[in-house]
């Protein structure tokens, strides 16, 4: 099945139907949620809809033992079988160990915030179709700490449940008539027009009510309750302290063995290789159109065995400090941290990865592009001085550039969309 992003411009939204049908919407919101962000465009998520009689009981139960500190219930559900008029809905979201990163041990953070992102998206586009969140759980477990593959499920668990999935929260769906939060068919454009801008941003600085906008906390979806702090950077000492800071220490990234042989693996060659594959990126989504000769200087300069070689002369410090002079000129840059439980749980770096997720829409909405800037927040001890350095309150997650993007030729439109599974592809029925 095709996902919303192959459609031409002003294609027409099949029209919804009447009656609660939640096989229907749920169908919708998996073609919004299919342009979340994730680190690598390695789309690590997956979401299971609990039908079949054990698996229902089970996300049932594990809803109604929610603790008021990581969850927030809606009654006991209406009577009757997945099919019943009125029948509550449950949805697992999971980590598919299988697409997740694993180089370094910070990036199941960052795997925990791209899946959390998935789930706002998916949860907002149901909720502008009526469908609410009347109860919600999450797994158990710190923020490093490996998913549990067994909760919610009694082993061995559903039949249909992939075991390469750990579960992270479950939640429990009421339809309510009348009871959209927010319009479908914007939600799906802002969601589409969502992407990383790595060319530089105009001069022109962001407007402060803006800012203040998009710093407001959420509290829909997963985003209920997160304690998620935003921090945003715009005063000429600031940007100025932070690209010095990415020009001395992102060249780590770059080179650590593992960790730049797992980001060249999501390397695609081609735009039929990309689309083949639906995740990573193309040497045209960094860059932009590249010439053939330009195109394999490319594929030599970012070889492994490249950065192997010369990473003893200091090409890996060169690439930071081009990163760095992107940096340097943006009008704004964006912290989220997670300042609630200490240390954080594994709800908290959902909860965070939902925030994400609705302040990239905000700022898309607004007209704005970011560009995260992941390498200073991969290394633990290179998070910890930036937090130092810049007074981050919490655990720093999620690290951006953020303006208004640049010429055409520079812009948006300059830089293609990157490949995406299609959208049904993460859906289960269990």
């Amino acid at each position: 099945m095709t996902a919303d992003w192959t459609e031409a411009p002003g294609t027409p939204a099949p029209a919804l139907p009447t009656e609660p049908d939640f096989g229907t919407a749920v169908g919708e919101a998996v073609r919004v949620a299919a342009r979340s962000p994730s680190s690598h465009n390695c789309q690590p998520w997956g979401v299971a809809w609990a039908r079949g009689g054990e698996a229902r009981a089970a996300a049932a139960r594990a809803v109604a033992g929610a603790a008021p500190a990581t969850a927030y219930a809606g009654g006991n559900g209406a009577a009757g079988g997945p099919g019943a008029p009125g029948a509550d809905q449950y949805l697992v979201l999971a980590l598919d160990r299988e697409r997740r990163l694993r180089a370094l041990p910070a990036l199941h953070v960052e795997m925990l915030v791209s899946c959390g992102a998935y789930g706002q998206l998916l949860l907002r586009a149901l909720g502008a179709q009526g469908w609410t969140v009347a109860g919600l759980r999450f797994a158990p477990g710190g923020l490093a700490e490996p998913s549990a593959a067994a909760w919610p499920w009694a082993a061995p668990g559903p039949a249909d449940w992939p075991r390469t999935w750990a579960p992270l929260c479950a939640a429990r769906l009421r339809h309510e008539a009348g009871g959209a939060v927010e319009d479908l068919r914007a939600l799906r454009a802002t969601a589409a027009a969502r992407r990383t801008h790595r060319a530089p941003c105009r001069p022109r600085p962001v407007a402060p009510d803006v800012l203040d906008r998009l710093a407001a906390p959420t509290d829909t979806g997963l985003a209920r309750d997160a304690d998620v702090g935003v921090l945003h950077l715009t005063s000429d000492d600031d940007r100025a302290a932070l690209a010095a800071f990415v020009a001395r220490h992102a060249g780590r990234d770059f080179s650590h063995g593992p960790a730049w042989r797992e980001t060249h693996s999501y390397l695609r060659f081609s735009a039929a290789d990309a689309a083949a594959r639906g995740d990573g990126f193309t040497l045209a989504d960094l860059f932009g159109p590249l010439s053939r000769p330009h195109e394999w200087a490319r594929r030599i300069a970012l070889a492994p065995t490249t950065m192997r070689l010369l990473r003893h002369v200091g090409y890996p410090g060169l690439l930071a400090r081009q990163l760095a002079r992107i940096v340097r000129p943006t009008p704004a840059l964006t912290v989220l941290s997670l300042t609630g439980t200490r240390p954080p749980t594994l709800a908290d770096g959902v909860k965070g990865g939902a925030r994400l997720a609705d302040y990239w829409l905000g700022a898309t909405a607004a007209g704005l592009v970011l560009h995260p800037i992941s390498a200073v927040l991969q290394h633990d001890d290179l998070r910890h001085s930036l937090e130092d350095r810049f007074r981050i309150p919490g655990r720093a997650i999620f690290l951006s550039r953020l303006g208004h993007p640049g010429t055409e030729a520079a812009g948006v439109s300059g830089f293609p969309r990157s490949h995406r599974r299609p959208a049904h592809a993460p859906l289960r029925t269990i």
